[in-house]
């Protein structure tokens, strides 16, 4: 019999919303609604991507599901434990198998911090190795990606966003996780260093075991490092499928958009261009029906009604949209 896919996290109807505040008693005036009812899946091994435009939510999910915000609705299983569940100690010492690689290479350091205080940090919180041996750790851990253990007593303004990056990385390998949650990694790096920092994040997969939650906006990097992939627009997942089946054939107009915008290198190559009409609407007061209708190309009226469900449409993949 064939391989079943073993889920190491398994995401349903997620929801988080933000509260706004109005008036001189700070009523409840309003609700940005960050992250709408979201479902998915990730197995042990894979690198799950999340994709969309900014402020479509993506980040706000990848928070969520650690636990760095706490989600308003639905349920979180990593490893077979509902997250939510737990309480404040059995939540910190779960957070050994999952941690996060920031956005930022230069916010995420404390620049008063040395680089063995800052990659030691994890085993500091919970109390695993001390003296020597923690030292030992932390010059492997700078080892393993890709920088040499003489660097522990720099401060971070010594480094560049690619080092520091990688520093961040360290740090979140320290404790051997299972799931590493990484919130748009490159996105502040010159191209060449983005290139080796996903290389870096594919080698360290293979080399531990990881499971990834990879976040960004741009495609061609989701496309590279991807197992699976789900577009997000305005909180909610309107396609979610293989690499192959999102990049080459989607299947959902918004992603069908979000494809035809990236540049392709050959000056001679023509490629038909999906625009969008108009601006993304605000999270606070979503369009009723499909949220995407108010910018798609092939609209009717249905959509501008009711709200298409995330069903299967063919073998691993799932789409939003009645017209699909």
């Amino acid at each position: 019999m064939p391989d079943v896919a073993e889920p190491l996290l398994s995401v349903q109807h997620l929801k988080k919303y933000f509260p706004i505040h109005r008036g001189v008693f700070g009523r409840v005036a309003a609700h940005v609604k960050a992250v709408d009812d979201i479902s998915f899946t990730i197995n042990k091994g894979e690198t799950f991507g999340l994709v969309g435009e900014s402020g479509c939510g993506k980040t706000t999910a990848g928070r969520a599901i650690l636990r760095l915000l706490e989600p308003d609705a639905g349920t979180i299983q990593f490893d077979g434990i509902d997250l939510l569940s737990l309480g404040k100690e059995q939540l910190r010492r779960k957070r050994r198998d999952m941690q996060i690689i920031f956005q930022d290479p230069y916010a995420s350091l404390n620049p008063r911090m040395t680089i063995r205080t800052i990659v030691s940090e994890p085993f500091a919180i919970h109390h695993i190795a001390r003296g020597s041996e923690r030292n030992d750790r932390v010059a492997d851990l700078l080892k393993t990606v890709g920088l040499d253990s003489s660097v522990m007593n720099r401060y971070p303004h010594e480094f560049s966003g690619g080092q520091r990056q990688r520093i961040g990385i360290a740090r979140a390998l320290a404790l051997k996780p299972k799931l590493i949650v990484a919130d748009e990694p490159v996105s502040a790096l010159d191209v060449s260093i983005q290139a080796q920092i996903i290389n870096l994040l594919a080698d360290l997969q293979q080399q531990f075991g990881l499971t990834y939650l990879f976040i960004s906006h741009a495609i061609p990097v989701i496309e590279h490092i991807s197992t699976r992939i789900g577009v997000m627009y305005l909180g909610k997942l309107v396609e979610v499928g293989t690499s192959q089946q999102i990049c080459t054939a989607p299947k959902h107009p918004y992603t069908q958009a979000l494809l035809s915008a990236v540049p392709i290198p050959d000056p001679a190559a023509r490629k038909e261009r999906v625009v969008l009409r108009g601006d993304v609407p605000t999270p606070i007061d979503p369009p009723a029906g499909c949220r995407f209708h108010t910018r798609c190309p092939i609209a009717v009226d249905r959509c501008k009604i009711d709200e298409p469900p995330l069903r299967q449409i063919e073998d691993g993949r799932d789409a939003a949209c009645h017209l699909v």
